[in-house]
């Protein structure tokens, strides 16, 4: 168990340095940011710590309004391909973890908006 949750916090920080300024964020970064948060996301209850490091590591990497979008259409297509999610835990993940979040959960989301 605590080797998992080292290997997450590991996997985090190497995804928060593989950003670099006035470069856009890409869907593995979003993705890996958003994998400790799937059992949330499918089951509801509470986002584990991982989950919650991740939400705020993609606000902190989405900055510009192009990193935004790009964000936001990775979000939606890994929503889209995940059957079983639970619309309700997606959209209470930002605030349970107490963290902003302009990018919602949903497959149906406008990322132009």
């Amino acid at each position: 168990m605590k080797a998992a949750a080292i290997s997450v916090i590991v996997v985090l920080a190497m995804v928060q340095l593989m950003v670099k300024p006035g470069q856009a964020i890409n869907c593995g970064q979003v993705d890996a940011s958003l994998a400790p948060c799937l059992t949330y996301l499918t089951q509801g209850g509470t986002p584990p710590v991982q989950c919650c490091s991740g939400v705020r590591a993609i606000t902190e990497m989405a900055t510009t309004q192009a990193d935004k979008r790009a964000a936001c259409q990775c979000v939606k297509d890994a929503a889209s391909h995940e059957k079983t999610l639970n619309d309700d835990a997606a959209k209470t993940l930002p605030q349970k973890c107490g963290v902003k979040m302009d990018i919602p959960i949903s497959p149906t989301t406008d990322c132009n908006a």
